[in-house]
């Protein structure tokens, strides 16, 4: 008799549960009606350290519940009194109760997005997350310029993390911080290296590696050309030749004035910098930019050829000679003649045909 007593209470105290929490959701449902006119979600910024009561406040100032005690209410009974996750939620106009709570603690934060071309440098990034009015630029320059941070991630001591972010798209939400980001940024360059060098049985460090891979990356956007842009740049190194690139003095420039050089000219051509491939007859002294999957494989594993120059044909893509005179006659052919210059762009790259032995 007893347990049919206590069965009973059970049963009537769970029904009274389920009347009272119907009770809640209809008194705490949207006061205003959903329109043409009022359709845009609410952005519900939660951030650190927000409470349930400053939270169902906002709610109910905004029109999408009836009442912020009830609310409150409501989420103790649902055991989520304390269970509010930091983020940028998106509530729905007419979302009712339930659903809101269920989006304000799921820890599902509205995403944004970033994209790092390939070649991108440190400087470029910074500027790109300046934009994003999440990030700061100068900060993003000082964290990837740390000692000890760049150790930390890398397991080496470099100058900076240039080279080791990996170009590519990122999500981010308004309270992912930088440090995050820039370790998701490494950990892809990570897994892109172990990919790219599956086979590799060279001699080169990967920091030769990277350093190869960003200035092939800074010299064509061709991905079929890689790896014979890497078969110049090692045919010159194997016979003690500069390797000549222009994106190197660019950078070096860059690295030591903090701003990028519009034209070269002959004294920066000239001029003493560890980055200035005119000047030293090796690789630069550290990466230019950040370079892509297929840069790193071409740096691995370069094509088989003697060529020893290449020379734009003003639409992406080069023209490759073994010899000096053939070099000059390319020279005369797409850069000092006008008219192989006329309407001809980088952009068109796609909408040409590839360079024969590509």
């Amino acid at each position: 008799m007893m347990k049919v007593f206590v069965g009973l209470l059970l049963v009537i105290l769970v029904g009274a549960l389920i009347f009272w929490e119907s009770l809640l959701v209809l008194a705490v449902a949207p006061p205003v009606p959903v329109t043409a006119q009022n359709q845009e979600p609410l952005v519900m910024d939660v951030a650190k350290g927000a409470t349930l009561h400053g939270v169902s406040e906002r709610l109910a100032s905004e029109g999408l519940i009836r009442s912020a005690p009830l609310f409150r209410l409501y989420a103790k009974l649902k055991g989520e009194s304390h269970g509010l996750k930091v983020g940028e939620y998106d509530i729905p106009r007419g979302a009712g109760p339930k659903q809101i709570l269920e989006i304000l603690t799921s820890g599902k934060s509205r995403l944004y997005s970033i994209t790092f071309p390939e070649g991108s440098n440190i400087f470029e990034m910074a500027s790109a997350l300046e934009q994003t009015k999440v990030y700061n630029g100068v900060e993003f320059l000082r964290l990837v310029r740390d000692p000890g941070f760049v150790e930390s991630l890398i397991g080496q001591p470099e100058s900076s993390l240039e080279g080791y972010l990996f170009p590519e798209t990122y999500n981010y939400t308004k309270y992912t911080t930088l440090k995050e980001l820039v370790v998701a940024m490494v950990r892809n360059f990570t897994q892109a290296y172990q990919r790219a060098s599956e086979g590799y049985k060279g001699a080169l460090t990967r920091e030769q590696i990277v350093t190869m891979a960003s200035v092939i990356e800074k010299e064509t956007g061709a991905p079929q050309e890689r790896p014979l842009i890497a078969s110049v740049f090692y045919n010159r190194l194997h016979k003690g030749m500069k390797i000549q690139s222009d994106p190197t003095i660019i950078y070096g420039y860059w690295i030591e004035t903090g701003t990028p050089l519009k034209n070269i000219r002959k004294n920066d051509i000239t001029k003493k910098s560890p980055y200035n491939t005119y000047v030293v007859r090796a690789l630069p002294q550290g990466p230019i930019a950040n370079p892509g999957y297929e840069s790193l494989r071409a740096a691995m594993f370069p094509a088989q050829s003697d060529y020893l120059y290449f020379v734009s044909r003003n639409d992406g893509t080069h023209v490759f000679t073994s010899t000096y005179q053939d070099h000059m006659k390319a020279v005369r052919d797409f850069q000092l003649n006008h008219r192989a210059r006329e309407g001809k762009s980088w952009r068109d790259l796609n909408k040409q045909p590839l360079p024969k032995g590509s």
